[in-house]
């Protein structure tokens, strides 16, 4: 059997129902694991191992009279600080922010409390979530757990290297531009951004989804399950609907399949990164599929407009800031933000009308496909400090090409391992389908894991320097 803390959900599931395994075990196992990782990953924050344990002994309880509340109860999962967990401050990444405790669970987190998860800690994330990055003006710098001089990403920063890392098998992210995505194609793990609405949320925004992050589509899945079941608070949500996210099996025969290896815009698929996807596609096309390649959509003007109507957004809520709190953002993001001082009503208004634009463009480019296949992001992992691939805040957002179109156009998404650059650096395939078809995205992602070359074992934390002195 593999180590406890490299159990995926359903795994545990099913051991914890046949009483192989104890919550309690499991979760001891995982914070024993942190313990060896964390002092390098910094990913977490309100990590409280002693509460974790008490959840998990409530959950033992449930499994031994034969009455857990879900399939996902005591089974380890950690949740982006930006979603609210009662009693707990959301400092959204940014020393700016006054810690107050939260009244109530958000949507997501309260999902997974209702089904008797045990919630170990938040992740870290960088200021307003505002970079794909695990720099942060407030929590210590998150790194990237197969190269600690590369970055995790983000915005889901810390979930992206706690889940590349094995910190139990869930995690729970957010993505308005790629910030599920992005993470874990640069960290090697399997992450959903979902139809919007289809896992309500608090506050709701355009672009704005939770989802998995997980080392499996399977366990996506299984933790989609539970994320997507209703809730009043978000008015954007779905209907709930009857989907059987168990049920993942496809034959991808005759299945109409995209090939996207231009954005359109931004920086230039790096030749690694294009040949891991060239390499998807040829294996789609062995098993059946047929694969034609996506002209691009994206236009400069398009991304160019919604940036323009971000850093406007953005400046006007940090500018609203006390002077003395205002200071405490990330030197980065005031930079990145300044110029929204100066943009005119119509060029705000010029901006933020690209996002319907990019969404019909989006739609109507892949509408003869099942599915799209395409890079998550034009490059591999990049230096741990910077904010972003060009680390050059005229450029923030050329990186973000290929994920930000299927927020706008509220597509599902997913990134999947696919391979990995000469120097070890994961490379993600990203899968998208159309609208409310999140289980036909999990399904062609478990299929692509099957249809793939190996992957490389999981990394492993060196020993620490005490660890070395007490095996001499």
């Amino acid at each position: 059997m593999s180590a406890l803390h490299e159990l995926q959900a359903h795994a545990l599931s099913d051991a914890y129902r046949r009483r192989e395994l104890s919550p309690v075990e499991v979760t001891q196992a995982v914070i024993e694991h942190i313990a060896r990782w964390e002092p390098r990953l910094c990913a977490l924050w309100a990590y409280e191992p002693e509460a974790a344990l008490s959840m998990a002994q409530a959950s033992q309880a449930r499994w031994q009279r034969g009455q857990p509340l879900s399939p996902l109860d005591g089974v380890p999962v950690t949740i982006k600080e930006n979603i609210a967990t009662r009693g707990v401050a959301v400092p959204l990444g940014t020393a700016a922010t006054p810690l107050v405790p939260a009244a109530d669970d958000a949507p997501p987190a309260a999902r997974l409390r209702e089904a008797g998860c045990v919630l170990l800690a938040k992740t870290t994330m960088p200021d307003y979530g505002m970079l794909s990055s695990g720099l942060s003006s407030f929590h210590k710098l998150a790194r990237n757990p197969w190269d600690l001089t590369k970055n995790p990403g983000g915005s889901s920063a810390g979930a992206g290297a706690a889940a590349a890392a094995g910190y139990g098998p869930l995690h729970l992210g957010t993505d308005i531009g790629g910030s599920i995505r992005l993470p874990a194609t640069w960290c090697g793990v399997v992450g959903l951004k979902p139809s919007n609405g289809r896992v309500p949320i608090k506050p709701p925004y355009i672009g704005r989804v939770a989802g998995p992050m997980t080392r499996s589509a399977t366990d996506a899945a299984l933790m989609m399950s539970v994320l997507s079941r209703p809730d009043w608070r978000d008015a954007t949500s779905l209907p709930a609907a009857d989907l059987d996210w168990r049920a993942l099996d496809i034959d991808v025969k005759g299945l109409r399949i995209g090939l996207q290896l231009d954005a359109g815009w931004g920086l230039p698929t790096d030749p690694e990164v294009g040949a891991v996807v060239e390499d998807a596609a040829r294996r789609f096309e062995a098993a059946g599929a047929f694969v034609a390649p996506l002209r691009p959509f994206l236009t400069a003007g398009m991304a160019e407009g919604i940036d323009r109507f971000w850093r406007v957004r953005s400046w006007l809520d940090i500018s609203a800031l006390p002077p003395e709190r205002a200071a405490r953002v990330l030197p980065f993001i005031r930079d990145w933000v300044a110029p929204g001082a100066s943009i005119s009503a119509a060029e705000l208004f010029a901006g933020f009308s690209q996002i319907a634009a990019l969404r019909d463009a989006t739609v109507a480019a892949t509408q003869g496909f099942d599915f799209v296949l395409g890079p998550v992001s034009p490059v591999p992992s990049f230096p741990a400090g910077w904010a972003m691939p060009s680390n050059d805040a005229a450029r923030a957002m050329h990186h973000i090409g290929f994920t930000l179109p299927f927020n706008m156009s509220e597509q599902p998404a997913i990134s999947v391992p696919a391979g990995q650059t000469r120097t070890g650096l994961p490379i993600g395939l990203q899968i998208a389908g159309r609208r409310h078809d999140d289980l036909g995205v999990l399904r062609l992602a478990r299929a692509f894991e099957q249809l793939r070359a190996p992957l490389r074992p999981w990394p492993m934390p060196a020993p620490l320097p005490q660890e070395r002195r007490q095996a001499r």
